[in-house]
């Protein structure tokens, strides 16, 4: 079909090929970061806000210098004292200044806090080097960021309970290579969304336990600035790694280091957000499938849409959010792996760039899964009656070996007996298929005189709990042994209230 060019369409190619005019959208012409700007939680945001940076590197310099003269530095309390009542008085725009003069962050700030403290500006920073701040802040907000991923993974994991053990015995169709397998329970296929979340938990509260501090360690990672500042005192060198530890809440430091701490710790936290994302996409994928089975629906609001044209639809648009986000989270590792192998002998700056990205991002996004998680669990509606139609119209066949052992020890013939199964169970295929009718094979069961002796108990032999094995038991297993006691050892976490929900 052609076109004949009208005048408004003239007047629309002329007007969209045309330029912004210069005083339109001021405000929004800059990109925004989705992950931030539409997802983010505020408590994760903080953590890599630059008020929890710039903070956190003046409590490093302010725990160096409580140590130095602890150990016999001429530092002065009352420049201590200075430096904490300024520790949050943070000039940004004269740090700016001093960065764009001196070309250098740190020095920015050194000059921003002694500016603050202009009497503790002589022993700001001192012995110290730019990764002193910069890879012991890096350490901190990593820690504190497990710490906020553990508390919503046992959150997630305290709701999916619930849910296990409301489902712990209604019967559900298994799916092998997704095709209909033998019968488990909804509770026992949440469970396996809870045993990779354990996993996950296991190694948070692991690296939390065991996440070293870069500590004092100088230019090359020789400490020998602390060496001249101490006189050659190699103890007093020592006891000044462990105080700033210990003053900073970090039970150790890495033992050895170039100028940075090895990279190769980022590429193992990415790797376990890597985990996380994993096991989220994994139960979120399971729930998409489900919710096209109409099995499961996950939480839809009165007033949500499900799609701009179709109005019918309830799209699981929260479990796909998860599954999109955790596609990006699982693709980080790689990113990590290529900047440790690539930091030449003690330190190259091509990791700094990737990293300003990567690691915030990284828990940024497990933070917002987890979110999710949470609300998707808390709000999974299972549909029993739907659930119930796809067993039946799978169950026959599965119950025929039970119906065929029973006639048999009734005094039957197994071989006529398998035979005339098999031959119900091709015609009953061929109605369900061919003619897409429901499956009748109980019917032609119960018309064949062969099958006569268990006639008068053939519904409760195709009763779906009979052929759920062990499932509903484990439910209760796994729950007591593993659940139950991870969030008893984590119930102080369960009384913190999340600062955000999901908005969109």
């Amino acid at each position: 079909y052609s076109f004949n060019m009208s005048s408004n369409a003239e007047k629309f190619v002329e007007a969209a090929s045309g330029e912004l005019p210069e005083d339109a959208l001021l405000e929004h012409r800059e990109f925004d970061n989705p992950l931030v700007k539409r997802y983010a939680t505020k408590e994760m945001s903080f953590l890599w806000s630059p008020a929890m940076k710039f903070t956190t590197w003046r409590k490093l310099w302010i725990a160096l210098a409580t140590a130095e003269q602890e150990l016999g530095i001429d530092i002065s309390d009352e420049q201590l004292e200075e430096m904490r009542s300024k520790m949050y008085d943070i000039d940004f725009e004269y740090a700016a200044e001093k960065e764009s003069e001196f070309r250098h962050d740190v020095m920015g700030h050194v000059h921003a806090f002694g500016k603050a403290a202009p009497k503790a500006m002589p022993i700001i920073h001192l012995g110290a080097t730019s990764c002193y701040v910069g890879d012991n802040t890096d350490l901190v907000q990593l820690r504190e960021s497990l710490k906020l991923i553990k508390r919503k993974l046992v959150k997630t994991i305290s709701i999916l309970k619930d849910f296990a053990v409301k489902n712990r015995d209604l019967p559900t169709l298994g799916f092998t290579h997704y095709q209909p397998a033998q019968l488990t329970t909804v509770g026992k296929r949440s469970t396996l969304w809870m045993q990779d979340l354990i996993i996950d938990l296991e190694r948070v509260s692991r690296e939390i336990d065991e996440l070293p501090m870069r500590g004092v360690k100088g230019t090359t990672g020789t400490q020998a600035s602390f060496l001249e500042l101490f006189d050659g005192d190699h103890e007093k060198v020592k006891a000044l790694n462990k105080r700033v530890c210990e003053l900073m809440g970090f039970k150790r430091a890495i033992p050895v280091s170039g100028q940075t701490y090895t990279r190769k710790i980022d590429f193992n936290i990415l790797s376990l957000l890597s985990g996380i994302a994993q096991s989220a996409y994994k139960m979120c994928g399971d729930i998409r499938l489900l919710a096209n089975l109409k099995e499961v629906e996950e939480p839809f609001a009165k007033t949500q849409i499900g799609s701009s044209a179709m109005a019918y639809k309830r799209n699981p648009m929260r479990s796909e959010r998860v599954c999109s986000l955790a596609r990006y989270v699982m693709g980080l590792p790689n990113t990590a792996a290529n900047t440790h192998a690539n930091q030449w002998f003690e330190r190259t700056l091509d990791d700094s760039a990737v990293r300003r990205i990567v690691l915030p991002e990284g828990f940024l996004a497990v933070d917002v899964i987890l979110n999710l998680l949470s609300n998707i669990a808390d709000g999974l509606h299972v549909w029993p009656s739907v659930v119930r139609s796809h067993v039946m119209a799978e169950l026959p066949f599965m119950a025929t070996e039970v119906i065929l052992m029973e006639c048999v020890k009734a005094g039957g013939d197994r071989q006529e007996l398998h035979e005339a199964i098999r031959v119900h169970s091709m015609d009953a295929g061929a109605v369900v298929k061919g003619e897409g009718k429901p499956n009748d094979l109980m019917e032609r069961i119960a018309n064949d005189p062969l099958f006569a002796s268990v006639h008068d108990k053939l519904e409760s032999m195709i009763d779906p709990i009979l052929f759920v094995g062990r499932a509903p038991e484990q439910v209760d297993e796994f729950i007591a042994e593993e659940i139950n006691p991870v969030l008893e050892a984590n119930s102080d976490l369960l009384n913190i209230e999340s600062v955000d929900g999901v908005n969109v």
